[in-house]
């Protein structure tokens, strides 16, 4: 009777990870790296060079970001009449508007930020949320 539990407890595993890899394949986006390869049109002649992705939209800039943000909240922002400029954790989106539409930038952040810091300045704010405070004894106090 043992051996049959364990099968049972064995088969129940299994269709959960099944259920889990069927959700995982149809509602895959889990980053907002992947919410905009998900949605929009690859544009590999606008990237910029090997760090910066492009992908098109024929929606103005403003509701691309509503659309990212929405499913994906940031944890900086900054708009100003060149675009829409998203943080997160490991990655920036950047909207530009182009004639037709959008122009939607994919980077990692530690080349976004040297790229776009004329731009954004300190708006884009490091280490918010962040708990580590660095220093000696009693900084950050």
């Amino acid at each position: 009777m043992t051996y049959r539990r364990w099968f049972v407890v064995g088969a129940a595993v299994a269709v959960v990870g099944a259920l889990l890899a069927a959700f995982a394949i149809l509602y895959g986006n889990f980053s907002p790296r992947g919410y905009v390869q998900d949605r929009y049109s690859r544009a590999a002649g606008r990237d910029i060079g090997a760090a910066a992705m492009a992908y098109t939209s024929a929606k103005s800039p403003s509701q691309v970001a509503k659309e990212v943000t929405d499913a994906w909240q940031p944890a900086d922002q900054y708009v100003d009449g060149s675009g829409v400029y998203l943080r997160y954790d490991d990655d920036s989106v950047v909207i530009l508007p182009i004639a037709a539409g959008s122009v939607i930038l994919l980077e990692r952040l530690n080349t976004a930020y040297p790229r776009y810091h004329s731009t954004v300045g300190s708006h884009w704010g490091w280490g918010r949320g962040s708990t580590v405070r660095g220093g000696g004894p009693g900084s950050g106090k």
